[in-house]
């Protein structure tokens, strides 16, 4: 017998936000990418089960979110997308956000943030554009003491800086192919390594 009220949690080993999405808009209540840490599993479990918990206490599916910051208007593409943010901001899943300059990306990427289980620690922004190639790596991955000229004291990066948070990468396809590539190691991989 199939229980609907039972919590789904996507668990894969394609980082794939297409994937995410198409899971999430099916009913998944989130999403985990191999290799996992035991303790984030852990609690993204504990959160689904509670999560499913409450809603049959409250008779309702899921609990309601708060009222957004973010004005939506009432369109109909607008009210998906915000289903859609509501839905992508509780995975840990990589998000990216297209549009043309001044759309609002960065202020989606602040409501997503800002539904997000990492709403407590600030949301960290970069502007890739404004990164040159020399400084790409040390930018993002930070380096150690003496790894360069002038590395007097080992520094982390932006994605160490916005662990536990959001990092939002603003104008990545401004990016170099080889720069590019070596941020989707570092994305699919999850983990950085200090030059």
């Amino acid at each position: 017998k199939v229980r609907r009220e039972l919590p789904v949690v996507l668990f894969t080993a394609y980082a794939d936000i297409d994937l995410a999405i198409r899971g999430i808009k099916e009913g998944a209540s989130d999403f985990i990418v191999k290799p996992w840490n035991n303790q984030k599993l852990v609690e993204t479990l504990q959160a689904a089960a509670s999560s499913a918990q409450q809603g049959r206490k409250t008779g309702n599916k899921k609990e309601p979110v708060n009222t957004p910051a973010l004005y939506w208007g009432e369109s109909k593409s607008m009210q998906q997308l915000r289903t859609l943010i509501e839905k992508v901001a509780s995975t840990d899943a990589n998000i990216l956000i297209t549009g043309e300059n001044g759309t609002g990306k960065e202020m989606l990427a602040q409501e997503i943030h800002r539904l997000s289980t990492r709403k407590e620690h600030s949301m960290v922004t970069v502007d890739m554009g404004a990164i040159s190639e020399s400084l790409f790596e040390s930018e993002l991955f930070g380096h150690e003491r003496g790894s360069f000229t002038d590395a007097y004291e080992s520094r982390p990066g932006k994605f160490e800086a916005a662990s536990g948070s959001s990092l939002f990468m603003d104008e990545i396809g401004n990016l170099p192919l080889a720069m590019q590539a070596k941020l989707l190691t570092v994305l699919q991989n999850r983990k950085i390594t200090r030059i």
